[in-house]
């Protein structure tokens, strides 16, 4: 995304600061005898986070038995209004938003325990979030960061009671959302169809969320034509205005230190006109009404209340001309009574005559039939559906999965949509990984995914895994080709090559030291696993395959070192159990890895080892602790076998005895044990990193090459504090650490550490 977009994309959200406005002249008292009352119209502006003022607004007027006859919104404005002009209270709709994480609804994360083992592996491995694809010779980005998802369903889900293809004059309160049309760069204000459609398409923030495609046109953020839509609300009928803005502020020409800060400038000064024009449409007997939102950006989804009180009390400040505009207790009873009567709502107990599955070119319409229970002559029931598709939503396959009721020739019609990533059929991941302490010890490691999902009707797919760095390269294809039905169960032939090269220091040294020589290990393998799916919480694989390994010395130093080289046939198991909440900074949940391997070949170098490591974390207000616990040992009967691994395991490194070098302990067994306490620092912003915590880690932890030494003490150990954060490429770290005998150590490292 360029600058210029992700400016436009925070402006957008946001909105534009007005110009102050004089206070107006009364108006007369509405609900005098024999005067009719005039038609008052709603008009909310976008603002992401910010919207939380308009429940403010809504709750003030509902105080005051000021009656609404129609809404217009654009963006957080078409959502809050939309919802309300469905029959949802203020009040209601408060509580809602409040249970809810909009922030993680808004920007489609979703709950990792929840997501298939294949995507967790993904994240895990690739941190970099760029959504890339590959089709007919030319690399794809998506349209959006966030495609909105979750927000689709969200809205769906509270306005289920509604027909998809309804006219909003039919709603409890007539409804309009503005949008832009991407192509024609015109206003497009959406009075009829579905309504949660319509209230997404009015919220796609350009190069943020991805563009929503209605009917024919495809669509982005209103707030890039009409912001403030007056002249909307005019076009409905309204005699008598509310407008609600919720921009943020131009910044003094002082503040305007950086290219960014000048683009953000410029972009908003355009965004402006647009909103000026609508305000200058407003007249003696409109309201304005603008809250003091200082300190709350677009996405302080954590600060709606702050926001609704902000909203209430702006309201409040106008309530001498919004008491002019109230009912009498009879005539506002009235009013709701009439309201309620005015929704066009589905019937309960609507059944469904028949169901419609839309697809793409790739994957089958019976795949996603498979997942619903649902038949004809069933009752609809949209948040069970929701319920249901939600594992197709979050499976990676596809953009976005929907359903809707609509009305044909009297005959209710259930249409499920399952729209296919634009930017496929395959599918790039990045991964990046940097290293470097005060010891000169470092390296990097670049990482390539390629995904070929859907290569059959049957849900084949290829996956191909490169890394690239100073002291490993590999290659890893696979196929997965699923077997037994919709169990999730596969079957995975595979093929990996792989070089690495590992310091080789004095052994048992406990001192900080320098590698004696360096060894080269170069592996091959091919074999075939089965995979088979503990529901959502992992998987187990079990294979075949044949390795062959050989490793020595990289240099001649006349030294007496090992070397060897050997291929058998073995058999592998491996346990993965991942219900951790976030991958990099976990806050709650656990993470099971265990690995067995057994080797067939008749020669003394055949290897047999098993390793298990696990990771638990507990959070509590802004703290956290981890627990890491990890353990190996080779049952090999030659002892010096080098094990699966090439050299045995290894301890040292950041956060494996951080005050010493990477790898700098290797053995047949090891255990291992770390205690770290994370502390949230969101209050603060530092350079760019999201999330950023400060962590203290205590680590114990030693190898040993032979059985009958295994678990002897005493261990070697090491405490450090750093500071960590996501950043764009991925977590990143920086700390000191300090070991026994005056060890110690500075590091900065990029990328995963469990």
């Amino acid at each position: 995304m360029s600058l210029l977009a992700a400016v436009a994309a925070l402006l957008l959200a946001s909105g534009v600061a007005p110009a102050a406005r004089a206070d107006e002249p009364s108006l007369p008292q509405a609900t005098q005898p024999g005067q009719k009352r005039p038609r008052i119209c709603l008009v909310l502006s976008g603002g992401g986070a910010r919207g939380y003022a308009h429940l403010g607004v809504l709750q003030y007027l509902e105080k005051l038995h000021v009656p609404v006859d129609c809404i217009a919104g654009t963006s957080m404005g078409a959502l809050i209004g939309g919802l309300y002009a469905s029959g949802l209270s203020a009040e209601e709709l408060e509580h809602r938003l409040s249970a809810t994480n909009l922030s993680d609804i808004a920007f489609d994360r979703n709950d990792r325990a929840q997501l298939p083992q294949s995507q967790r592996e993904d994240e895990y491995q690739y941190p970099i979030s760029i959504s890339a694809g590959y089709d007919e010779g030319k690399l794809k980005l998506a349209p959006g960061l966030v495609q909105g998802n979750n927000l689709l369903t969200l809205l769906q889900n509270w306005t289920a009671q509604l027909p998809a293809n309804i006219d909003f004059n039919r709603l409890p309160i007539p409804f309009r959302a503005v949008a832009t049309d991407l192509s024609q760069g015109t206003k497009v204000e959406m009075g009829e169809g579905s309504l949660p459609r319509a209230m997404r398409a009015s919220m796609a923030v350009p190069g943020l969320f991805a563009p929503f495609r209605v009917g024919e046109r495809t669509l982005v953020d209103g707030g890039l034509v009409s912001n403030l839509p007056v002249q909307t609300a005019r076009e409905m009928g309204a005699d008598v205005v509310i407008a609600v803005n919720i921009a943020t502020p131009l910044q003094d020409a002082a503040a305007l230190q950086s290219p960014t800060a000048v683009a953000q400038q410029m972009v908003g000064i355009l965004i402006q006109q647009n909103v000026q024009a609508q305000k200058a449409l407003l007249g003696a007997r409109d309201v304005l009404v603008e809250p003091q939102l200082a300190g709350i950006s677009f996405t302080d989804f954590a600060r709606g209340k702050d926001g609704v009180n902000a909203g209430w009390d702006a309201a409040q400040r106008q309530s001498a001309r919004l008491t002019e505009l109230s009912l009498p207790p009879s005539q506002w009873q009235a009013y709701l009574a009439e309201r309620a009567r005015n929704g066009s709502a589905l019937a309960k107990g609507t059944r469904i005559d028949a169901i419609e599955v839309r697809s793409g070119a790739h994957i089958p319409a019976d795949y996603v039939r498979g997942k619903l229970t649902v038949k004809e002559g069933d009752v609809y029931d949209g948040a069970e559906l929701n319920r249901q598709l939600s594992a197709l939503s979050t499976n990676g396959d596809f953009n976005g999965v929907t359903q809707e009721m609509v009305t044909r020739d009297g005959r209710n019609v259930l249409v499920v949509d399952a729209e296919e990533k634009s930017w496929g059929p395959q599918y790039l991941l990045f991964g990046l990984g940097l290293s470097n302490s005060f010891n000169g010890r470092g390296g990097y490691n670049l990482q390539i995914g390629h995904r070929y999902p859907w290569m059959n009707a049957s849900g084949l797919e290829w996956r191909n895994d490169l890394v690239l760095g100073n002291t490993r390269m590999s290659l890893q294809s696979e196929l997965r080709q699923p077997v037994w039905g919709s169990t999730g169960a596969y079957v995975a032939p595979y093929v990996e090559l792989s070089r690495r090269y590992l310091d080789y220091y004095l052994d048992g040294s406990d001192v900080k030291a320098s590698p004696l020589n360096e060894y080269r290990i170069d592996t091959a393998i091919a074999g075939v696993d089965l995979g088979l799916p503990l529901a959502r919480l992992g998987e187990v694989r079990l294979g075949v395959n044949y390795r062959h390994q050989s490793y020595s010395p990289t240099y001649d130093y006349g030294q007496s070192l090992p070397s060897g080289s050997d291929g058998q046939p073995a058999a592998r198991v491996r346990l993965t159990i991942d219900q951790l909440d976030d991958v990099l900074f976990p806050r709650k949940g656990y993470y099971i890895y265990a690995e067995a391997n057994h080797g067939f070949g008749g020669s003394d170098a055949r290897y047999s080892d098993v390793q298990a490591k696990t990771l638990w974390a507990f959070g509590s207000g802004l703290n956290t602790i981890n627990i890491a616990l990890e353990g190996a040992r080779s049952l090999s009967a030659n002892e010096a076998s080098p094990g699966s691994s090439g050299i045995g395991f290894t301890l040292g490194g950041f956060q494996r005895l951080s005050a010493y070098a990477p790898d700098q302990f290797s053995g047949n067994y090891l255990l291992y044990g770390r205690v770290t306490w994370l502390r949230d620092l969101n209050q603060y912003s530092l350079a760019g990193l999201r999330n950023p915590v400060l962590g203290t880690s205590l680590e114990a932890g030693n190898v040993w090459q032979s059985r009958d030494n295994f678990g002897d003490g005493p261990y070697k150990t090491s405490a450090s504090v750093f500071l960590g954060g996501n950043s764009a490429v991925g977590p990143i770290y920086f700390g000191v650490a300090v070991g026994q005998r005056g060890v110690w150590n500075v590091y900065m490292q990029l990328g995963r550490v469990f």
